[in-house]
Order: C-alpha cells, then structure tokens, then sequence
C-alpha cells in the first residue's frame, strides 16, 4: 500500500529531524545575541563568561534524556550547589527557574522528536496521561505563588525516595524485545507478520488490537509488545506527579515513569512516551508561573511573583540550550545501548541523589 503525503511529508521530516532540531538553537543564540535585552552586559567578555556550562549541561541533558526525566531534575541542584562554587556568585530562585525552563524546553523537544524518530513513543498513551494531569499541573503551579519553597523541596524529595524503591522493585524487563526474536528479517526489514508505517522510518510500526494489545517495532527492528491496561495506576501516579511538577519545575516524569513500567510498559517505550509527557506539563507549569503572578495581581492577591526576560542570564542560556539539545539527540541511542537492569539501576541511583539534594534545599542550604 502506497504512503500517504501526510505518512511521506512525516518520514521526511523524522529523516532530517536533525537539520530542524539544530537550526532551532542556532536561531535562537543568533536572536538572543542581537536582541536580547542584557542589562548593559555586552562584548566577548559578557558572551564567554559562562562556556564552561555547556559540558555540565550536556552531561545532565544526555542523562535525563535517556531516563525520561525533567532537565530541572538536574539543572536546578546543579545551580543552586554547584554553580556557586564555581562561578563564585548565587542565583536568584527567579533566576534558576528562568534559565532551567529555557534550557529544558529546548532539550526535552529536541530528545522527543529524536525518540519519536526511534519509534518508542506511544502517542495515545502519551495523551490520555497529558489529558488526566493537566488540572493537577495548573493546581499545583497555582499552589506554587502561595506555598513555602522549602516545602515543596521536602515533600517531592521524599516521593522521590519511595519512586526510587518502587523503581528497583518493578519488573521492568518486561516486554523487552528478543534479539533472537526472528520475526524480524536478518536483512533489517520487517517480517509479514509485524506492523509497518510507511510514515515511519525503517521496519518501525505499531499494531494494535481491539482489546489494547499493542505490537510495537521500533527503526531498528524490535519489537515490544504490551497493553494499554493499568490506566489507573497511572493516572494515580501523574496526578501526584503533576501537582509537583507546577510546585517545583518537576516530578511529573520523574513519578509518572514508575506506573508505565509498574503496568507493563517497556522501558524503553516507557521512556520515550514520558518524553512528550514531561515536555507537555513543563510548558505548561512554565507558562501558569510566567503569567500566574500577573494575574493573580490583578485580583488583588499581593506577594507572588513573576518572570521578567530583562533579568535573564542570557550569557548563560547561549550555551546551556545548545548543550540541552545536543544531549537530547543522544540520548535515544545511549538508551538503547544501555540493558534494562543498567537503566533500572541508574534511575534509582539519580532519585536518590537528587532526594538529598532537596532535602539540602529544604534545610536552606544553597539559598
């Protein structure tokens, strides 16, 4: 069966998705370095102060990336504990959520459009769960102007330990595809018997049947099968995970993964559809504490606050975005190369690091 235009224009976009993703921060440093607003910072001195972030960045993006987490799971730690310490000076808690927000909204793009090139992402999964979380992600943004900091610190940092027992508890090798698996021609084609989309590069495809079993085959050629079920548990886990995510920048991914893998979900798959996941309710969160501050404002609600771009470290953004994006494009690959138990392991390890980490910032270390 002949492709469609609109199966023929996607297959070409996933082919050069690459040229899209990099021209996006390439665009953006080229507007930033013209027009940004600077406070009076300018010359070669103002633009390479901070170079030295894009490693760290690179690093982080590549990590969260390959685990399915938000960016500011990472980021935000880093500039309150590392930062300082190397750079001499502290940020503003205004400022830390400017520069992650940025950052991470380039990353998690660039690694989604990447994942779904790979074929793992699940997009009906992908928008029932964004569909259930979106009231919880505005509630807890909005919750956000009136809370403590600290306590948000503290309470997602405690739901981070128990997701990083649940992590190493869940089952998480199932569903992994069979590298001795011959449904798959030695060729790199798919068999007869598995789907294929013309619209997707490769064997890549997905079938599924009337009861919500789901064969999925990704550009190289495994396969993964499981089910829609668990909707529930899911649902549970992204609720709580949203409401964190407006409260403190993240917690969606970091929370919501453990139920796709607790249902059956590969981990894999799993990671990529938390992709679209994460980057949803982060623009989201984003947007509500852009522009909550303002208008609960102008109800005569007083000591929130708001963003403001003349303030931003745009000399710091120039290299953290294209580091965030570089990352992103990797990390489908270093995912795939990573065995299941390496990936369970590792996520567990980064919760709970990251739990102390809050913890410190709960106690008002750093700030």
């Amino acid at each position: 069966m002949s492709a469609t235009r609109s199966q023929r224009l996607q297959k070409s976009f996933l082919k050069y998705q690459h040229i899209f993703v990099f021209a996006a921060p390439a665009v953006f440093v080229a507007l930033v370095l013209f027009a940004a607003p600077t406070g009076g910072g300018s010359g070669t001195g103002y633009w390479l102060e901070y170079w030295w972030l894009f490693p760290f960045f690179l690093l982080g993006a590549t990590t969260v990336n390959t685990v399915g987490i938000s960016g500011s799971a990472l980021f935000v730690p880093f500039l309150i504990f590392i930062f300082p310490l190397l750079a001499g000076e502290t940020l503003t808690p205004e400022t830390l959520v400017k520069v992650g927000l940025i950052s991470e909204s380039f990353g998690l793009s660039a690694s989604s459009i990447a994942f779904i090139q790979y074929g793992l992402v699940d997009r009906r999964l992908a928008l029932t769960i964004v569909a259930g979380s979106v009231p919880f992600v505005i509630a807890g943004a909005l919750l956000s102007f009136f809370i403590p900091e600290p306590l948000f610190h503290a309470a997602l940092g405690a739901a981070l330990l128990v997701a990083g027992y649940l992590m190493l508890k869940a089952d998480i090798g199932h569903g992994e595809p069979d590298e001795t698996d011959d449904a798959v021609a030695t060729d790199g084609g798919p068999a007869a018997e598995l789907p294929d989309d013309d619209g997707k590069l490769g064997p890549a495809g997905v079938d599924a049947t009337e009861g919500g079993k789901v064969t999925r085959v990704d550009r190289e050629g495994d396969t993964y099968e499981y089910s829609w079920s668990g909707y529930l548990e899911r649902f549970a886990n992204y609720s709580v995970g949203g409401t964190f995510q407006g409260l403190a920048g993240f917690g969606s991914g970091e929370l919501g993964i453990i139920s796709q893998l607790r249902t059956g979900v590969p981990t894999r798959v799993a990671i990529g559809t938390n992709h679209i996941i994460v980057a949803t309710t982060a623009i989201l969160a984003s947007l509500v504490h852009v522009f909550g501050g303002t208008i609960l404002g102008a109800f005569g609600v007083g000591g929130v606050h708001s963003l403001s771009l003349a303030s931003t470290p745009w000399n710091m953004v120039v290299f953290t975005v294209p580091a965030t994006v570089t990352g992103g494009q990797i990390a489908p690959y270093v995912s795939n190369a990573l065995d299941a138990g390496t990936i369970q392991k590792g996520v567990a390890a980064l919760f709970a690091t990251i739990s102390v980490a809050l913890f410190l910032m709960a106690g008002g270390a750093g700030i």
